[in-house]
Order: structure tokens, then C-alpha cells, then sequence
């Protein structure tokens, strides 16, 4: 295949040669012309008396069957070549017969490829369906109108590498958070240090759905009774917004004790627990107390217990009646995103006030009423 590259590339440049070649003919005279001809001839003669065999190129060969196989068989026994006329009629045939194997040959062995768009619909059921087969799409395409064969959804999928349903049918645990998000929870610990050097244990509950946080307090000392009792807490205010949580995830700490999930588990709310140092397990969670820290205890110097528990209820109703989030699409938690202003007066006369929130560490932005 290389070869053919070769001749390929070497075909124009004898081309231009022999047109270069012509052109410094036409100024020349007849007697001239016939002078050089003769010289011509004179040296092949005396080349072919040292070569026996003279080594011809494919390129070679190629560009003499081009230019003189229009050449009558007699008028090509009376040219002195380097080959016999019958050698030149051979080459052309050969260039012929090759040319036309190409043309006909079939660019792609067995039947054509299947659309683009049915390619991409199949891609898109095996994504949104991993429990579906090859067989199972191929009748969904069918229900829609769109005749493949069953063995052509097979070719796609493995053309992807898309592993069959089995393999992709195991649920990750990504895919259950996904899935079950409106009735899941997530609560953890975490703890902050007064200006004295105390430990405050703050207990935090995250709904997935809507981001939602609640605080249900802080202590110096994270008893079973107190944990017992914010358990409690829990379930009655999500009794008072009719949440219909199914799911709680939790880790391994020993603060949360039998007491404490008897109290989820009497309303129906299975008790999930994370794998051992697998905080990925409850990311949301887990990502909310490193955006606390970040926004607020990191900024804020706690004095006490009572100054910790203000600074997480302004907070707590910062993040869900305020910030924006990404997951919601700039939406609070408990405030949907308003609709976006069209009309250009108001947009040429915008009049934005600001409310300081816990001493001007955060500030809100609305308009004036």
C-alpha cells in the first residue's frame, strides 16, 4: 500500500517535468528540435549497450503506459524505447485493470452502517435504560417506528463499548441518591471551637430533594439522651413540612446509638450507613459542612455555646431561604428562582438594596420594594 503512496506522489512531479519540458521545446527550431532528438538517442543507445535491464519504476511505468498507449502498435515498434511496445501496452492494461478493482471494489464489507440518528438513539436508550438488552431496545425502536435489526443494535452497542445489560445493570451508589433523592436524608456531626478552646459538637440534617438544611443544636457533651432527643426534633419538623423521607444516611460514629435510629425507624425511615472511611458515601452532607466552615466558622471567632448556635440559625436560614445553588439551578431551598425581568425600562433603572447579615459577614441583595 506504501508503494502505491509512492507512485501517487511521484506521477505529478513527472507531470510538471514533462510540461516544463514541452514548454522549453516551443521557442526551440525544427532543426534544433531534431538535433536534440537525435542526441537523445544517440545517449540511450549508448546507455542500453552498458544495461542490459534497466530498473523502471512503478511511477515510471505508469506515466510511459499514460502517454503513449494512444500510440498505434507500428508507430510503437518504430520509437526507440527502453522497453518493447508490447511491455507499454502490458503496463497500461495493468493500470487499467487496477483502477477499476478499486472503483469497485466495497468500501465496507457486509450491509451499510445504520444512521447516525438511530446510532445515537440506541446510545441514548442503553444509557437511560441500564437494564435494558440489546433485544429491549431493538423492540422500543420498533414501538417508534424505527425498523433495525436486532443484530445491528447488538453491533452498535459493542462498536461503543457498551457492555450488555447484566453487566451494566448494577446499580451504583451514585445511581441510588439519584434516584431516591426525595426521600432521602443525610445528618452528621461536626464540631467547632470557642475562643477558650472548648469542643462544640453541632448536629445537621440535609434533605437530598431540595437541599434543605436543619440545625437541631449544639453541645459540649453529645450524650445518647441528647442525640435521642434531636432525633426526635427531626421527625416532628418533618412531620410539620410533610416530607415523606424513606432514607436516612449516617456513618459509624458512636454517638449515634440504638435509641437514636429506633426513633427513625418507628416512622418508617430506614437507617443507611456509610462504608468505613468512605465520606463519598454521604457527599451532601459532607460537602454542606465544608461550605460552613469555609463561609462561616472559618470567618467568625465563637464565643460560647449561645454565640455558636445564633451564628448557625442566621446561617441555616441564609442557605435555605437565600443562597443560590447550583443543584437547583440558583434556586434556594426555600425560595424558587423568580422569573427573569424582560422588560428593558426596569433593566435601565435597577434600584438593588443590601441587607447585612451577622455583622456584614454576608450580605443579601433584593429590590427595592
Amino acid at each position: 500500500m506504501s508503494g502505491w503512496w509512492i507512485v501517487l506522489l511521484r506521477l505529478p512531479y513527472l507531470t510538471v517535468s514533462s510540461v516544463f519540458a514541452f514548454i522549453r521545446l516551443l521557442p526551440m527550431s525544427a532543426v534544433d528540435r531534431d538535433i536534440e532528438i537525435l542526441t537523445l538517442r544517440h545517449q540511450l543507445a549508448v546507455l542500453q549497450r552498458q544495461i542490459n535491464r534497466p530498473r523502471v519504476t512503478p511511477a515510471d511505468r505508469a506515466f510511459l503506459a499514460a502517454l503513449l498507449h494512444q500510440l498505434p502498435r507500428p508507430k510503437l515498434r518504430q520509437l526507440h524505447l527502453i522497453v518493447s511496445p508490447d511491455t507499454v501496452l502490458r503496463w497500461h492494461r495493468d493500470l487499467m485493470r487496477r483502477r477499476h478493482a478499486e472503483a469497485s471494489r466495497r468500501k465496507r464489507s457486509g450491509r451499510p452502517p445504520a444512521r447516525r440518528s438511530i446510532q445515537a438513539l440506541v446510545l441514548r436508550l442503553a444509557r437511560e435504560n441500564s437494564s435494558w438488552g440489546y433485544r429491549r431496545i431493538h423492540g422500543e425502536l420498533a414501538v417508534l417506528g424505527i425498523k433495525v435489526a436486532p443484530s445491528t443494535v447488538w453491533e452498535i452497542l459493542r462498536a461503543h463499548g457498551i457492555e450488555p445489560a447484566p453487566e451494566r445493570n448494577r446499580q451504583t451508589w451514585a445511581a441510588f441518591l439519584r434516584g431516591q433523592a426525595h426521600a432521602i436524608l443525610a445528618c452528621d456531626f461536626f464540631t467547632a471551637t470557642t475562643l477558650n478552646g472548648a469542643m462544640l459538637y453541632a448536629f445537621t440534617v440535609i434533605e437530598h430533594a431540595n437541599r434543605r438544611i436543619r440545625i437541631l443544636g449544639a453541645t459540649a457533651h453529645p450524650t445518647a439522651d441528647w442525640v435521642t432527643q434531636t432525633a426526635r426534633n427531626v421527625v416532628m419538623d418533618l412531620q410539620d413540612a410533610g416530607a415523606t423521607a424513606r432514607h436516612l444516611i449516617r456513618d459509624r460514629d458512636s454517638k449515634f446509638t440504638g435509641a437514636f435510629d429506633a426513633v427513625f425507624e418507628a416512622e418508617g425511615i430506614e437507617i443507611v450507613t456509610t462504608g468505613i472511611r468512605v465520606p463519598r458515601m454521604n457527599s451532601i452532607m459532607e460537602r454542606w459542612v465544608q461550605t460552613c466552615r469555609h463561609e462561616l466558622l472559618d470567618r467568625t471567632l465563637i464565643l460560647n455555646q449561645a454565640h455558636l448556635l445564633h451564628a448557625l440559625g442566621e446561617f441555616e436560614s441564609i442557605y435555605n431561604q437565600h443562597r443560590p445553588h447550583h443543584t437547583l439551578h440558583s434556586a434556594a431551598p426555600l425560595r424558587p428562582l423568580r422569573e427573569p425581568i424582560t422588560e428593558p425600562d426596569r433593566l435601565d433603572h435597577l434600584d438593588i438594596r443590601r441587607r447585612d447579615r451577622l455583622g456584614g459577614l454576608f450580605h443579601e441583595y433584593a429590590h427595592a420594594a
